[in-house]
């Protein structure tokens, strides 16, 4: 019998081998030797399998039937092989020989026919096959080859025709979510829900511009993409799945890769990567999405750090993984709010100018976007927490700066928190990014210090509190309400005695009232308030009130 080779679906192309990497060729479905041994027309035959046991998972390519000697010359790999044994020979010595060549070419399975040839096997063909663990199977009844022959081919049709129906479904999925209008973002999100496993984008270069990992396995994840990646940055992924995607300004190539980390990839991890590169490639040619890319994965490396989804532990060396880091280990944590208005995509260019200068300055950065766009995260390697003050300066000229470049005239507030070491780091961001956002209600200034505004922060996290903003009303409501009745405000005049330390001359200077004027507004702001503007207490609790003010989502006015 001449041997067929199976058909190749021209939807599905193999690559072309490019080292040091490990191409992924075309996904063959596992039509596995245990799978065929099920099959009807083989358990006619009363198999007994003799040698191999624990390979039986060996993935079947095509079946053959041949009885010549040197059958491992007409093979190609991963066929299960049928024979009534003529060609294998009489003597030991040949028997062993023909054992190693079928090993050596990786052969799925011998499958021996019992009758005239051979009434039982021989030992040392026996012995041969369990040395080199090839799997031996033994036909103890007469089965017609080529019914198994069709059967098994048939069964291995049908499942490549099942996974190129799979493929389509799965590139439907991802071409929906680019017409909804989403990115490379979500692309990668559902396809490492496909894949099961992580996914990971890189430029030519063998940087990381984004992943997406299932639920629960960041840390590993990027664990796993780091150690394995030799020491010039570029990856083999010998144990992973590897797709080309053109990535114009990044090197050249870059690759879309999955990982084996929460399981085994199969066939349709190898489709799913195919078209999902194909996408990529799309999207990238679409909107050039390399610079948002990269401010995303590190906004969310700075998110899941700030919300403490990422340890302490682990957080230093993702970093690292995503290209920062600092000699001396001392941190700069920053958060800033921009109400410009801007796509993401113009907000990651603001990014990338701000890194350029804050590098210009020999300072190490790790900025990156949260999922609103405006808000920023970054960490700045300090080399003296001494020198906290100049770098803060520095940092908010660049931010200015890039923004006013990128986005147009807006007011950027900019929160700095403390110096801090890699293991406080999360919530010291977390404290800069509440400051920065509760800092919107504050005229602009150069940046804010994070120490200086705790009552402001905690003020605004409590701001859909129904409390808070029943305590506003109660202690303000009064006021606020003849203010939308009365031309003469009392409000600022309030807000100006509270921000002058209660003192009355101080307020006078502020509002340009003459003495009488301000006596006269403050004796109807004790009336409507029913409350004494000299006694401490009370002013406390009218101070916590004009403080909470903007931020309560309720103040009654």
């Amino acid at each position: 019998m001449t041997l067929v080779d199976p058909p190749v679906s021209p939807r599905l192309p193999a690559l072309p081998e490019v080292e040091p990497y490990r191409p992924l060729a075309a996904p063959t479905p596992r039509i596995t030797v245990a799978d065929a041994l099920a099959l009807p027309v083989l358990r006619r035959g009363l198999p007994d399998v003799v040698s191999g046991a624990d390979h039986l998972s060996r993935p079947i390519r095509w079946v053959h039937a041949g009885e010549v000697a040197y059958m491992a010359s007409q093979l190609r790999g991963g066929e299960l092989l049928l024979t009534t044994g003529m060609g294998i020979g009489r003597k030991a010595v040949d028997q062993r020989r023909f054992v190693a060549g079928l090993a050596e070419l990786g052969l799925a399975a011998l499958v021996i026919e019992l009758g005239p040839t051979f009434a039982e096997l021989p030992g040392p063909l026996v012995q041969a096959a369990r040395q080199h663990e090839l799997v031996l199977v033994a036909l103890n009844r007469e089965v017609p080859f080529i019914t198994v022959t069709e059967a098994i081919h048939t069964e291995i049709v049908n499942a490549q025709y099942a996974l190129l129906r799979r493929g389509d479904d799965v590139q439907g999925t991802l071409t929906k979510l680019l017409l909804d209008g989403h990115g490379i973002p979500e692309v990668l999100r559902a396809t490492a829900e496909i894949v099961g496993n992580p996914v990971f984008l890189e430029d030519g270069e063998g940087r990381l511009l984004y992943h997406a990992g299932t639920a629960g396995d960041d840390v590993d994840a990027l664990d796993a993409w780091k150690a394995s990646s030799r020491p010039s940055g570029r990856a083999p992924w010998r144990a992973g799945l590897a797709e080309p995607v053109p990535l114009a300004g990044h090197g050249g190539d870059g690759r879309l890769l999955a990982l084996p980390v929460a399981g085994p990839l199969d066939e349709i991890a190898g489709v799913a990567l195919q078209r999902a590169a194909g996408i990529v490639a799309l999207a990238l040619l679409r909107a050039r999405q390399e610079e948002e890319l990269i401010a995303r994965e590190r906004g969310n490396f700075l998110v899941d750090l700030a919300e403490g989804r990422t340890t302490a532990a682990h957080a230093e060396r993702q970093a690292g993984s995503i290209g920062f880091r600092t000699a001396s280990g001392h941190l700069l944590p920053i958060a800033a709010e921009t109400g410009a208005p801007a796509a993401a995509a113009s907000w990651s260019l603001v990014l990338r100018d701000l890194a350029v200068e804050l590098e210009s300055h020999g300072l190490a950065v790790l900025a990156g976007q949260r999922e609103r766009p405006g808000q920023l995260l970054a960490l700045v390697g300090l080399r003296d927490p001494e020198g906290r003050s100049g770098v803060a300066d520095t940092v908010a000229r660049a931010l200015r700066t890039a923004v006013a470049r990128r986005l147009g005239d807006g007011v950027t507030r900019i929160a700095v928190g403390s110096p801090t070491a890699w293991r406080d780091a999360g919530p010291a961001l977390r404290l800069a990014s509440e400051t920065a956002a509760s800092a919107v209600a504050l005229p602009p200034a150069d940046w804010f210090d994070v120490r200086s505004l705790e009552l402001q922060r905690l003020l605004w996290r409590w701001r859909d509190d129904r409390e808070l903003q029943a305590f506003v009303q109660r202690r303000l409501g009064p006021v606020l309400e003849h203010d939308l009745r009365r031309k003469h405000q009392l409000l600022p005049t309030l807000e100006a005695l509270c921000a002058g330390g209660w003192r009355k001359a101080e307020a006078a200077r502020a509002l340009h009232l003459n003495r009488q004027a301000l006596y006269n507004r403050l004796a109807r702001i004790e009336e409507l308030l029913d409350v004494d503007l000299a006694d401490p207490e009370q002013t406390l609790t009218l101070h916590l009130a004009l403080r909470a003010l903007p931020h309560v989502t309720d103040p009654g006015r």
